[in-house]
């Protein structure tokens, strides 16, 4: 037993009451091990933004306590936010099976001026010890190859963390589920096991690849005529298996977009896809081929704008152009947000008189997480001591929790969100007192953290109202006009069709300015622009109903 005095703090800095932007820290007596750092896609709160990462504030100064940093599997809701931390961080260690060091490693290409990965490739199985913690990786099914869960041993009692899982007895591609290696674990004792809680609202277990598998096939039956399977680049096993299916009906398989091809190539590097020689073609020579021994294998299952069967079905790709006899597949699910975008491109598809499959039809995607039949199961198998529900919006964290009071460890499991800190010791699991910023960062083009509140809010403003400059020239001494108003609008009016409110506008300017010259204190230029925006504003909603961002412009001269 330890004393009372033996502390493990714990800091989700993402992941917790969000999906995605996974980063966690375990610190003991000053020294920090991390747990993955992964990014975040923006939904419609956030236009313009490219990517959403974990805010590292609380790591400020502190290069020499890191002992490294652990990457459970290669999706980039956990490795997505690699290359905006590491000179940050001071290039720490990274510790993470060869395709996921491989996907981080290929993704530094777009980073110039990154530093050397200072990379340890690990499998299931490996052990390794980094200042108090001895790490102990174990294989996990998920929805990409290479997943590890975590058993960690420190100086306050074991922790297992699960990564992202699910149970698969007969997975298309991999080893199933090793039962045997869980219970073995679970023997050693878990004092606290961090969960994974994306399926947990989901009654019923996931779905096996090999079901999928099966309803795949009988697409490929069906079909007369060429097969366009839209997927995520990072599903391996799915794109093995459309590959083997191809392989079975006689089909010729061509690889498009970048992501996809760049992970297939690493795929086949690591051995992790097997194809037959001559069932890969270039797609330069595709079109030579008959359509019923055709496969496009492609990036876009969620409407992306330039990715790959968008450009196929808007007839804007190099090669290719959808025909009335394709079969297209969507083989993923929806993710939050997109909904729309992609039910307009199934839409565009069955226009142009092409079959259209995707997981609402039929089993043809199974999602990589367990379900609430699973989650139980976990925690029946590794009795933890306590638990800590991870990688979920809030409602699914609160459902975890509800399946771990039905298991009998009622009042052990603790709900977090980012920037809860948690203090474990050997007897209690509690929640510091002190917070840490866990402030979504943006990252915008180039920009890291440049974008903030206030430049959204202005961004949905342009969006919603558009925006309305009115631009003067001002007498330096008698404040008075030298020009008349020149107006700019964008996405408020049509200036061509709104020449009455124009020239009404023009003269509120003139007025405003007019008032400001009477003045005995001659105002100044910017107490000027203040009152054109206010006024300015208040005409035009009496005009209009509708708030332009007003930028008004005061020269001098």
């Amino acid at each position: 037993m330890k004393s009372n005095s033996d502390k493990l703090k714990i800091t989700p800095l993402g992941g917790l009451g969000e999906v995605g932007k996974n980063m966690t820290l375990l610190e003991y007596e000053g020294r920090i091990l991390i747990i993955d750092m992964g990014l975040n896609f923006p939904e419609d709160d956030s236009p313009g933004v490219d990517y959403i990462i974990p805010n590292i504030s609380y790591l400020k100064g502190r290069k020499d306590d890191i002992l490294g940093v652990i990457f459970t599997h290669g999706h980039y809701d956990h490795i997505g936010a690699v290359p905006y931390f590491l000179n940050k961080l001071g290039n720490p260690p990274l510790y993470g099976t060869p395709l996921t060091m491989g996907i981080i490693e290929k993704r530094q290409d777009d980073f110039p001026n990154q530093p050397k990965l200072n990379k340890i490739t690990v499998e299931d199985g490996i052990k390794i010890e980094m200042g108090p913690f001895k790490v102990e990786f174990f294989h996990q099914n998920h929805n990409i190859p290479h997943n590890l869960g975590l058993f960690i041993e420190t100086p306050v009692g074991n922790i297992l963390h699960t990564s992202d899982f699910k149970f698969d007895k007969t997975p298309q591609n991999g080893p199933p589920t090793n039962f045997e290696k869980l219970n073995e674990l679970s023997e050693r004792g878990i004092h606290l096991m961090f969960s994974d809680s994306t399926g947990a609202e989901i009654e019923g277990s996931s779905l096996s690849e090999k079901t999928i598998s099966r309803n795949m096939e009988k697409i490929f039956q069906k079909a007369q005529g060429r097969i366009i399977t839209a997927t995520f680049s990072s599903l391996i096993n799915r794109v093995q298996d459309i590959i083997e299916l191809s392989e079975k009906y006689g089909r010729k398989v061509i690889i498009e977009g970048y992501g996809m091809k760049t992970n297939v190539e690493l795929a086949q590097n690591l051995g992790l896809i097997n194809v037959k020689k001559g069932t890969l073609v270039d797609r330069k020579n595709a079109n030579g081929l008959p359509d019923k021994e055709t496969t496009i294998i492609c990036t876009g299952a969620q409407g992306e704008e330039r990715a790959a069967l968008m450009r196929i079905t808007n007839g804007e790709h190099r090669y290719f152009e959808l025909r009335k006899r394709d079969t297209v597949v969507f083989s993923s699910s929806v993710i939050p947000g997109n909904e729309r975008t992609v039910q307009n491109l199934r839409d565009d598809i069955l226009r142009q008189g092409a079959d259209v499959y995707h997981y609402k039809m039929m089993d043809i995607h199974a999602k990589g997480h367990a379900q609430s039949e699973e989650v139980t199961r976990m925690i029946e198998i590794m009795k933890p001591n306590f638990l800590i529900p991870i990688h979920g919006q809030y409602s699914m964290l609160v459902k975890h929790k509800k399946l771990a009071d039905k298991t009998g460890i009622p009042e052990k499991t603790l709900i977090v969100e980012n920037g809860e800190p948690i203090i474990l010791t050997p007897e209690k699991l509690y929640k510091d007192e002190k917070t840490v910023n866990a402030k979504p960062v943006m990252v915008d083009g180039s920009g890291v953290g440049d974008v903030g509140g206030v430049v959204l809010y202005d961004r949905k403003e342009l969006a919603e109202s558009g925006i309305f400059v009115v631009i003067v020239v001002l007498d330096k001494k008698t404040k008075k006009l030298k020009n008349s108003p020149d107006i700019i609008s964008r996405g408020f009016v049509y200036l061509r069709e709104s020449q009455d409110l124009l020239a009404e506008t023009r003269n509120k300017t003139r007025e405003i300015i007019k008032e400001a010259s009477k003045s005995r204190k001659k105002s100044k230029p910017e107490e000027i622009k203040k009152t054109m925006e206010r006024k300015i504003e208040d005409f035009l909603y009496s005009k209009t109903k509708r708030r332009p961002i007003v930028l008004p412009v005061v020269i001098e001269v």
